[in-house]
């Protein structure tokens, strides 16, 4: 069987550089090499693209060669530079296992779109669309479903802290993995909380708190061909939740603990996992997304946010989510394979 050629993209230059290259790991852990002949493109924090070896952690050190994706259709691949010359690679799909800005917003697909190139994901208007939280929000909530109380500001605009309704969250408006995230329980903590959102993004989001449990849905398809994983439940011992800010994440979380799947009564399940579908529609999401939302007392469920590109590490929710609804993550991967060459997948 002729294997397809497939180019892993890894890295990136946002913030979540070391994410991604986690989230890369488990991506070749789990790749059937029966299947696909994998290509790994290394992004350094810099923006130099390299074809290596593979996601080591230490992969910059390793056997790498300057590389870029083509943006001529007539290539469609990779060009590998060597001593002032250059090869072409071809390849058959592309897998941007990349998060945060320049990986995750629609930057990279725009490059894929202009090359022509398969890809797994979403595409650029919803990847756009997700990553700029009050953008999102707008998009939702005309679909009628429901969001947080929200404000934006601007670079160089003030904000008086006297009229907003605390607790308060204040986020960047465009970054992910809780980068920025700070909580403000009243006026005096909220200078100090835009200041810590504007070192990740100029625009900032302040969110009014919403209470209740926070839960989220992995969900795999396209259109209305949508399979959702098992929800999953967020409970904490103090604080908020912070994803990826632990030192050793993979050891666990100091004030949270993560159920799959949630303890909540089967109804208050399918109405998660449907209203996550009902998200990713609205939104224009496809191949995957994680939804994540908030369950309120009187069995609200309200978007948090999506992550169209989430996190695949070995603690990451997505995959856990996945496999608990019986699609490991090898069948993750060959299903979004499928998803980005064909259009559709087969329903389980």
């Amino acid at each position: 069987m002729t294997r397809l050629k497939v180019g892993i993209v890894f890295g990136g230059c946002s913030e979540e550089h070391p994410i991604s290259v986690k989230s890369a790991q488990e991506v070749a852990t789990n790749l059937d090499l029966a299947k696909y002949e994998p290509f790994y493109i290394g992004i350094t924090r810099s923006g130099a693209w390299q074809l290596c070896d593979g996601p080591a952690p230490d992969w910059e050190s390793g056997n790498c060669r300057p590389a870029v994706l083509s943006p001529d259709r007539g290539v469609r691949g990779l060009l590998v530079f060597d001593e002032g010359k250059y090869e072409t690679v071809e390849l058959d799909l592309v897998f941007p296992v990349l998060h945060g800005k320049l990986g995750e917003d629609g930057a990279m697909q725009g490059l894929l779109e202009l090359s022509g190139m398969p890809y797994v994901g979403c595409g650029i208007q919803s990847s756009a669309l997700c990553m700029d939280k009050s953008l999102a929000y707008l998009v939702v909530r005309s679909a009628g479903i429901a969001t947080p109380q929200f404000w934006t500001v601007d670079a160089g605009e003030a904000v008086d802290p006297d009229r907003l309704p605390y607790p308060v969250f204040v986020k960047p408006a465009r970054s992910g993995s809780s980068f920025g995230v700070s909580k403000a329980a009243g006026p005096a903590d909220l200078p100090g909380a835009v200041a810590a959102a504007r070192e990740f993004d100029s625009k900032v989001l302040i969110e009014a708190a919403v209470a209740g449990t926070e839960v989220g849905c992995a969900i795999l398809g396209n259109d209305t061909d949508l399979v959702a994983g098992e929800v999953d439940q967020i409970t904490l011992s103090h604080g908020f939740f912070k994803i990826h800010q632990e030192n050793a994440p993979e050891t666990g979380s100091e004030n949270s603990t993560i159920t799959v799947p949630a303890n909540i009564p089967a109804p208050t399940r399918e109405l998660v996992q449907e209203t996550a579908k009902a998200i990713y529609r609205a939104l224009g999401c496809r191949g995957l997304a994680r939804v994540d939302m908030f369950l309120t007392d009187d069995g609200t469920v309200v978007l948090n946010e999506v992550n169209t590109f989430p996190g695949t590490t070995t603690y990451s929710r997505y995959p856990r989510m996945m496999a608990a609804a019986g699609v490991p993550m090898s069948e993750v991967i060959d299903r979004i394979a499928a998803l980005a060459l064909t259009g559709s997948g087969t329903r389980r």
